[in-house]
């Protein structure tokens, strides 16, 4: 039987971690949640303790990638399932994602949510879709979706950038490797960063590190004899 882990990276998500790991929990499949605290000011960690989890407490704040690589190192399960702190109830979609890496149809399945508004305008994955057609020849929907399942092997050959890179380098990696990444059509809610100077600089922070990986990734052209 599969050993699945489900990593939760989360920060200051105290009001909504607890249904997060109580969705996880319900999931047949996932053996163990376990949620990176990445140094939260709040209750995030105590609550998802109280929901069930296995808590990793960050003493120093290391970003989405950092926590993500924190937790790799607590499991030795074949198969992950990477489910943001502040999807609630609606992080049952792990369920949906694990089906084809359970039946081997998939190496990583990426929630692909619908288009819901104008809150992140769409300017940070419409650099991330683009770095990756442009470096793969892949088209994805969403591809900034920090909703996946995935293969254990696959990390032995994608790198999981730190903070808010982690999903294009992942994906990029993923599919220069070879690796069968798919996209299901599946919707989350989850706290959106909105027209203010926070969700502005979230999003600047977000950009420089999407810009870093593809400049990370640019192949050297070979020098002409």
């Amino acid at each position: 039987m599969a050993h699945v882990a489900a990593l939760v990276p989360a920060r200051n998500e105290a009001a909504r971690i607890g249904d997060t790991v109580r969705a996880l929990r319900s999931v047949p499949d996932v053996g163990e949640v376990i949620v990176i605290d990445d140094a939260s000011t709040d209750d995030t960690g105590a609550r998802a303790t109280e929901a069930g989890a296995a808590v990793l407490r960050l003493a120093a704040r290391r970003g989405k990638g950092g926590a993500l690589l924190a937790g790799l190192a607590k499991t030795d399960a074949d198969m992950l399932v990477f489910i943001d702190g502040d999807l609630g109830p609606t992080a049952g979609i792990a369920r949906r994602l694990l089906e084809p890496i359970l039946t081997g149809t998939a190496d990583m399945a990426i929630a692909a949510p619908s288009p819901t508004g104008p809150s992140g305008f769409g300017l940070v994955e419409s650099l991330s879709r683009l770095g990756i057609r442009a470096l793969t020849g892949r088209q994805l929907a969403r591809p900034l979706s920090g909703q996946r399942a995935l293969h254990r092997d696959v990390l032995a050959r994608a790198k999981i950038a730190p903070r808010f890179g982690a999903e294009t380098a992942l994906t990029i990696d993923a599919l220069r490797a070879g690796f069968r990444v798919v996209e299901i059509p599946l919707d989350f809610e989850h706290a959106r960063t909105g027209r203010s100077l926070d969700g502005f600089a979230h999003r600047a922070r977000q950009g420089t590190d999407v810009l870093l990986v593809l400049a990370s990734r640019l192949r050297p052209r070979a020098a002409r004899p």
